[in-house]
């Protein structure tokens, strides 16, 4: 019982616990199971591309232009559902994935084969891509009455107790599990991002790694680019701005490292509930947006502090584990 609450997500969860009780003394029907469902659904999204936030961040890199990669394949999507309303649904998500996937290898690419540091990379592109939605649509909207009704209605469908978009978030988090657990590419994420030297000496192409990581968290932000522009039936340029931030943000939170190669799926979920329950929860008890914003910098801020003594702390107990191994065979040698 003790080994268990010292992890991480346990105590974030409990922590989560904690706030929807508090908040729900605040504010009658916060806690009640529907209510609950809503802020799930609602944070889907956002649970989607923290968790494509946290493949790249397992490699020892980084992807800002994960929201202009969802706003420029969103608009992509929504035009085309608008000039072609014949064309299947099917295709139009395959479309803003296959986008998304293209747009996170042009981010691979750069830092792959030109060694270019994956901030400075992404930086660029989310302006570029932000620039390439406005070009596209003309700064236009496309909003509401434009659009099919299949093509908004799927996402809200409501399917066993949850709209088809929280199922969406659901299968994606188990997906992303299986991905990075049980297969070769997850091996070498966390390998790339822990100790990219002895990677490389296992044999691991720690670029090829993050190359794919990059294409999947493209193809993850693409796949949102339809479902964010289908849950709110509105297109615009500045769709999802600020939410790279989030991402990082719902990563951090949840213990990813920065510095890579630690983290779990389950603390990017619960990074991203997090963040969904104080969104949902203080403009509910009357809590100004710039106080929210304050709030939401300072959680930020405590759990870097928090990383970093954890990771501090590791490291001592390694090397202090070492310096008993290295005494223990000096005194066997003597």
């Amino acid at each position: 019982m003790p080994r268990i609450l010292k992890r991480r997500e346990t105590l974030l969860f409990l922590i989560i616990i904690v706030m929807i009780a508090g908040f729900a003394t605040r504010a009658a029907g916060f806690a009640e199971p529907a209510n609950l469902a809503n802020i799930f659904n609602d944070t889907s999204i956002l649970i989607i591309l923290a968790l494509a936030q946290m493949t790249v961040i397992l490699t020892k890199s980084i992807d800002l232009s994960v929201a202009a990669n969802l706003a420029f394949t969103g608009m992509a999507v929504a035009m085309l559902n608008a000039a072609y309303p014949d064309l299947p649904l099917i295709v139009l998500v395959i479309t803003a994935i296959v986008m998304g996937a293209a747009l996170g290898a042009i981010n691979g690419y750069l830092v792959w084969a030109l060694e270019i540091p994956p901030i400075v990379v992404t930086l660029g592109t989310l302006t570029i891509y932000r620039g390439m939605a406005f070009v596209l649509s003309g700064g236009a909207w496309v909003n509401a009455h434009q659009f099919t009704p299949n093509f908004l209605s799927v996402p809200r469908t409501p399917l066993l107790g949850l709209p088809v978009l929280a199922w969406i978030g659901i299968v994606i988090v188990l997906m992303m599990y299986l991905l990075l657990r049980y297969t070769q590419f997850g091996r070498s994420a966390y390998a790339s991002g822990g100790n990219p030297v002895a990677a490389v000496y296992a044999g691991i192409d720690v670029g090829w790694t993050r190359f794919l990581a990059f294409v999947l968290s493209g193809a993850l932000a693409g796949l949102c680019g339809y479902l964010w522009v289908s849950r709110y039936a509105v297109a615009y340029v500045d769709i999802a701005n600020g939410f790279e931030l989030d991402s990082v943000a719902a990563c951090v939170i949840g213990g990813i490292s920065i510095a890579g190669g630690v983290g779990s799926v389950a603390g990017a979920v619960l990074g991203a509930l997090f963040l969904g329950v104080i969104k949902n929860a203080l403009p509910v008890i009357g809590i100004s947006p710039f106080t929210q914003m304050a709030i939401s910098g300072t959680v930020i801020i405590l759990a870097v502090v928090f990383n970093a003594r954890r990771e501090r702390n590791r490291g001592r107990i390694i090397l202090r584990d070492q310096a008993a191994k290295d005494t223990a065979s000096h005194g066997a040698s003597a």
